[in-house]
């Protein structure tokens, strides 16, 4: 090992740790075209969740993200079956802008639901054009969480839109999915200006260090643990928090303390 705190060091003996549990952030549910996923069932994620030392996770099913009248009452109907363990975010798609008056009109009274998600790079639909707004508009009156698939050079989720967006709707959390992978500085710079902007960690531990600049020029309290599951296995990403050269506190708030605030968990 080369980080021997026993926080890393029960990470490593058991696959878990009592003291540190880890909220994610980012993840799916489902199958999905020309891919097999060994872990799909919401049964499936469980197991994973409980071998990693997940708490709780929170996830947009893969038909929402294409279909949300169809893929959130499955997302609804999976979190119901592992109540505080499993919470999802309302897709939207903003292709189909008549339907969103009728999602924002039923968000508030499902409990399961805890933010928006957003994936402009899918949808082919900037997050900065009309159909977007309605959405950014409810979240910033009522203090929402959205999810958002950032990526650097992107035309539709860019940091240009970003920053945009947040700076424009000061009183949503905004959670920037993978970081705008790639641009970094633009990421860092965001969140570092912008209080209600997180950095996000889904699909980007290959990097090299990333972990280690988010901490140091940000800090640790502005970043989020995700993994994609079932895309990704969580331990992998876990080890890669564990093993980048940051403390414990760091470690602390980006496995859990730092969702715990943002979704109000204890």
């Amino acid at each position: 090992m080369t980080n021997d705190s026993p926080l890393v060091r029960e990470f490593m003996e058991t696959g878990k740790c009592e003291s540190c549990p880890v909220i994610d952030t980012h993840a799916h549910f489902g199958p999905f075209q020309g891919i097999y996923f060994p872990n799909v069932t919401a049964e499936d994620m469980i197991a994973t969740m409980d071998r990693c030392g997940v708490k709780k996770l929170v996830f947009s099913s893969h038909a929402s993200l294409i279909d949300p009248r169809r893929g959130n009452p499955i997302s609804l109907d999976t979190c119901r079956k592992y109540p505080g363990r499993l919470y999802a975010y309302w897709s939207i798609n903003p292709n189909y802008p008549e339907l969103i008056p009728d999602d924002l009109s039923k968000f508030p009274f499902i409990e399961e639901f805890v933010g928006f998600k957003f994936l402009p790079s899918y949808h082919q639909y900037s997050i900065t054009d009309k159909n977007c707004q309605p959405v950014f508009e409810y979240a910033n009156a009522n203090k929402c969480i959205v999810l958002c698939h950032t990526w650097g050079g992107n035309l539709y989720n860019g940091p240009q839109q970003v920053e945009e967006i947040v700076g424009k709707y000061p009183d949503m959390t905004f959670l920037m999915g993978h970081s705008l992978s790639g641009a970094w500085e633009d990421a860092f710079r965001i969140a570092k200006e912008h209080p209600n902007a997180y950095l996000e960690l889904c699909g980007i531990y290959h990097h090299g260090g990333v972990i280690e600049q988010m901490c140091g020029q940000v800090g640790s309290h502005k970043i989020t643990f995700g993994t994609d599951l079932p895309w990704f296995d969580p331990h992998y990403g876990i080890g890669c928090v564990l093993f980048s050269h940051i403390g414990d506190e760091d470690i602390h708030n980006i496995l859990h303390r730092n969702a715990e605030r943002i979704f109000g968990w204890s």
